[in-house]
């Protein structure tokens, strides 16, 4: 099999980290670089949009990655202008090394997710963070590919199968350097070290089947970020949902990843069991605080010192958690001289004596040591190109919408009968004087009742965003092409939901016949649906719960409809607010203008009123008195939907990536008042 980021260099540098080839090893770290000073740094990937493959003299293999950090205090903003800010995490110190895994563990609670996003510069909004985190004794900023995090929550496509997740991702992440062949091999092999293959074709579930376990799903995620063989690792309960062989299988996996390629794996674990032989080192915290940081064998030795042995055929790491947590504190801990001791008091004591002990100035050499040794600086690997990408998403998205039957396929059911329902209550509009309030009302529910009802995607749209977001995090594409492949894959659904309902509609209705007049009707129907649900998108950039989104939704339609200018008319609506700018901001506004110009332009009617008797009425009077804007072609009115859908696009863009890029700054700001 050929490397996956082929080296631009001489044969000798060359890196293959192919699964049939030889392991990595380590780099030797120079004298390199000092250290990154006393300032605060941010751990976070590189904008996928601004990276660059390295030039060919500088393709060589990843240094090891040397993690540490001193001092690193988590505080959390309270609800409230007067509340108390919260300190998750007080002046934690430790380091980890190349080849080995690090556990991260404690009591539910104690801060073990918040160290792992700080280390990882993942932290949340209302998150700051002080302290020095370093790689190879520097401030980097880590390229593609060299760092991976496994969230706790398992955000996969529920509608795909484990290999074709697999498939999809290995297209998004390796470089098209790779043949196709290559990357579903190299997927293939990883599949089946996490002991996937029996279940390859079995979709992962979620909302609407079943699929396979959760532990399962904890598995193909992990598949997902070990397809680069990334050379710093985060686990945030890699164990979670797994049993005591999945989980010892799972573990043995990436200990042995680790020390043959040299990757430094940091895993935050709850329960670790029979695999807590599996780490190297342990760090182990209390309420925010650090218990203990070294090799286990020193954990042991620690806890027999300070008088909390570990009894007889017990895992020691069931001891190490039972002795320490306090949660259920009315638990009596007995030490080795009989004496009863509550949890906190043990906390306490184990605490202070760590940070009086040899262990902890072993540590503290160690991350000095590691500070000193420096290191190459991180290239860019190679990675796949924009078009490649792009393909991959929207076959990935078209799949997706293909499978979930709340996309697209309850909403056309639903557009058919409102449809067909709406057509035999207005069965052939005969041209009488009346038909005029007649095709009003059609086009009014029309646009009002099947733009509306576009919003019910917004659920499967919402966890399309939660897979783009922890996608995005990671660094496997940007915003450009999830917002163009999300367009180009609903293209054909939305066209097929709208033609179809459409025609019944236009046919046992009657409406104005003409091939320009059916076409620019379901054009414009189409282009009210993209726009709704290029709404809805912003909406979901903005509020993240599908339930919040919803209502946020359907109030903001609620509101363009009361402007939309046929509950009310135009020249009736108050001027300042409702008519500047509401009516103008409307896309109800164009859309029903320009049925109506569609409906009413040429047209005669008779009227059959006593005093307009034996008299026609032409379509232009009507839209005279509907006051629809004559000085511009309806055809002007279906480029300004499609304008605004086009707006409210890059309006998701924009609140995106401001967001990326407003978030770290604002974090920074408040460590920098801290």
């Amino acid at each position: 099999m050929r490397p996956l980021w082929p080296n631009g260099g001489s044969t000798g540098s060359s890196v293959d980290v192919s699964l049939t080839s030889g392991r990595r090893r380590p780099t030797s770290a120079g004298s390199g670089s000092g250290s990154g000073g006393g300032g605060r740094a941010e751990v976070y990937f590189a904008d996928v949009e601004e990276v660059r493959p390295a030039p060919a003299d500088a393709c060589r293999e990843d240094p090891a990655v040397y993690l540490t950090w001193e001092d690193v205090c988590v505080t959390a903003s309270g609800a409230g202008s007067r509340a108390t800010p919260a300190r998750i995490l007080e002046g934690i110190s430790g380091h980890a090394r190349p080849g080995e895994v690090l556990a991260i563990m404690g009591p539910s609670g104690c801060g073990k997710t918040t160290l792992l996003d700080a280390l990882a510069g993942r932290l949340g909004p209302g998150m700051s963070k002080t302290g020095l985190i370093l790689i190879n004794g520097r401030q980097e900023k880590l390229a593609f590919g060299t760092s991976a995090y496994v969230t706790q929550d398992n955000v996969l496509m529920s509608t795909l199968s484990v290999r074709e997740a697999i498939y999809y991702s290995a297209h998004l992440q390796l470089p098209d350097t790779m043949l196709v062949s290559e990357k579903r091999t190299h997927a293939e092999h990883v599949i089946q070290e996490m002991g996937l293959d029996d279940i390859m074709d079995t979709r992962i579930g979620g909302r609407i089947t079943k699929g396979i376990s959760g532990g399962q799903r904890k598995r193909v995620s992990i598949c997902v970020e070990m397809l680069t063989r990334p050379r710093l690792l985060f686990l945030d309960e890699p164990t979670s949902g797994l049993d005591s062989a999945a989980s010892y299988h799972v573990m043995s996996h990436i200990t042995s990843v680790a020390a043959g390629e040299g990757m430094t794996v940091v895993a935050a674990v709850h329960q670790p069991g029979e695999v807590f032989e599996l780490f190297h080192s342990l760090c182990l915290l209390a309420h925010g605080r650090t218990v203990f940081l070294g090799t286990v064998s020193d954990a042991t030795e620690f806890f027999n010192l300070n008088g909390f042995p570990c009894p007889c055929l017990r895992n020691p790491s069931e001891h190490f958690l039972g002795t320490i947590n306090k949660d259920f504190d009315e638990e009596i801990v007995e030490d080795s001289r009989y004496r009863r001791k509550t949890a906190a008091k043990a906390i306490d004591t184990l605490t202070n004596a760590y940070q009086s002990s040899a262990y902890s100035e072993k540590t503290t050499n160690q991350i000095i040591q590691m500070k000193e040794m420096g290191g190459a600086p991180f290239r860019t690997r190679e990675r796949a190109s924009f078009c490649t990408k792009l393909l991959a998403l929207t076959k990935r998205s078209f799949v997706n919408m293909h499978r979930d039957m709340g996309y697209y396929w309850m909403r056309f059911a639903v557009f058919t009968v409102a449809c067909t329902c709406v057509g035999t209550v207005f069965h052939h509009i005969d041209n009488s004087y009346n038909s005029i309030q007649t095709r009003c009302n059609v086009i009014m529910y029309m646009t009002i009742f099947l733009t509306f009802m576009a919003i019910g995607g917004f659920p499967s749209f919402a966890e399309d965003i939660k897979v783009f977001r922890r996608e995005r995090l990671s660094g496997h594409y940007g915003v450009t092409e999830f917002v163009i492949s999300n367009t180009l894959s609903a293209t054909p659904y939305l066209a097929v939901m709208i033609i179809i309902p459409g025609a019944i509609l236009y046919y046992l209705t009657g409406l104005t016949r003409g091939g320009s007049n059916i076409a620019y009707f379901v054009v414009t129907l189409y282009m009210c649906i993209v726009l709704v649900e290029s709404i809805m998108m912003v909406i979901a950039a903005v509020v993240p719960d599908f339930l919040m989104g919803i209502v946020v939704g359907s109030g903001v339609q609620a509101l363009m409809m009361t402007n939309g200018g046929f509950f009310r008319l135009p020249n009736q609506l108050p001027k300042p607010v409702w008519k500047y700018p509401c009516y103008y901001i409307s896309f109800h506004k164009y859309a029903v203008q320009g049925f109506y110009k569609n409906e009413f332009v040429g047209q005669t009617f008779a009227s059959d009123q006593l005093i307009m008797a034996n008299a026609t009425i032409t379509g232009h009077q009507v839209l005279e008195v509907l006051q629809v804007e004559m000085w511009y072609s309806k055809w002007v009115n279906l480029a300004i939907l499609f304008g605004m859908a086009v707006i409210y696009r890059m309006m998701f863009f924009a609140i995106v990536k401001v967001a990326e890029g407003i978030r770290p700054k604002m974090r920074r700001m408040k460590c920098s008042l801290i």
